[in-house]
């Protein structure tokens, strides 16, 4: 099975600009490179191949001392090569994920009134044990209309809705009506992420699976940093949720409600670079993403955990020592 790799998608803000051609990761490739794979994977790469994504050893960047560093283009070569080892879930796994704990989307089927153009909705869904989405729909949308007369259709999802640089994802499938035995088990995976949908219940309402045959992604578009990748159905359906995914929020809210400032210690340590502040965004098995601040602009960074999570309890353990290490760090320098 060949592997995709993928660029982490840091925004290069606009002061940078007079250093970007000196920086390494900054040369295009062509936009109609490819991989050769079974499931038509591409890639569109910046900088050299980042260290697999599997690999849960900390790098000799995320165990560096913060110093002081001079230069816009000193730190952002820092941020460059701290990102390129920075361990993370594999494409598919991370997509999977991503796909697993969104909520909305934007729905493009094809019209009834205006013939061989797209129809766009936003829609709520939830994603049943295999990734497939389910939504629930009325009889009197337009989109349940062009799906009975033409079930192909796509799911868009964005990571951040509004950060157009952070990963786009594509669903593209048919639209299925729900089987009475499963209507159920889809009705209750539909509430699980959307506990006031009281509307589904009404009569004119019922649900629908897209089942996957592409899953298409793109990362750090308008950046020197484009990564993309695309699988096929059963490989999409096929990988795991990260396990850790699921205590996102109780873990950020946390940190970030009480513990700002260890945050931002462990991202100086972690990177090399005094960051103004650091916001953490989510967490998975082999680490954590965060917004941080420098000089005025923000950058999202991926902080690799020394090793991979077991659990809970274990990433609160990991997160301890890596705030230990910083501030032993900190007494050092």
């Amino acid at each position: 099975m060949t592997t995709v790799l993928r660029t982490p998608p840091v925004r290069l803000p606009s002061f940078v600009s007079p250093f970007v051609n000196r920086l390494p990761f900054t040369k295009p490739l062509s936009h109609s490179a490819k991989l050769s794979s079974p499931s038509r994977r591409r890639l569109f790469a910046a900088f050299s191949p980042r260290a697999m994504a599997s690999s849960a050893s900390p790098s000799s960047s995320q165990m560096a001392a913060p110093g002081d560093v001079t230069g816009v283009s000193d730190a952002f070569e820092k941020i460059r090569a701290h990102q390129e080892a920075a361990a993370r879930l594999s494409p598919v796994e991370e997509i999977r994920t991503l796909l697993d704990l969104s909520t909305r989307g934007m729905l493009s089927t094809f019209s009834q009134v205006h013939e061989g153009y797209p129809s766009g909705s936003m829609v709520d869904f939830a994603c049943d044990h295999d990734g497939s989405p389910i939504l629930a729909v009325s009889s009197l949308a337009v989109h349940s209309k062009n799906l009975l007369a033409n079930p192909k259709c796509s799911l868009l999802v964005a990571k951040d809705p509004e950060d157009r640089t952070d990963i786009v994802v594509t669903i593209y499938g048919d639209a299925v009506p729900v089987s009475e035995d499963d209507n159920e088990a889809a009705r209750a995976a539909y509430l699980r992420r959307h506990p006031d949908a009281f509307w589904v219940d009404f009569g004119d309402f019922s649900f629908i699976h897209i089942k996957p045959k592409y899953v298409r992604y793109v990362s750090g578009v308008a950046t020197a940093l484009l990564g993309s990748g695309e699988f096929d159905g059963e490989e999409y359906k096929a990988a795991k949720v990260d396990p850790i995914s699921q205590f996102t929020k109780p873990i950020t809210s946390h940190m970030n409600r009480d513990h700002q400032e260890d945050t931002k210690a462990i991202v100086q340590h972690s990177t090399s670079v005094k960051v103004d502040f650091a916001h953490m965004q989510d967490v998975d098995s082999l680490g954590f993403n965060v917004k941080a601040g420098y000089q005025g602009s923000t950058l999202k960074l991926r902080i690799p955990f020394p090793r991979r999570a077991q659990d809970r309890k274990d990433v609160k353990t990991l997160i301890v020592e890596m705030l230990q290490a910083a501030k032993s760090n900190e007494g050092l320098s």
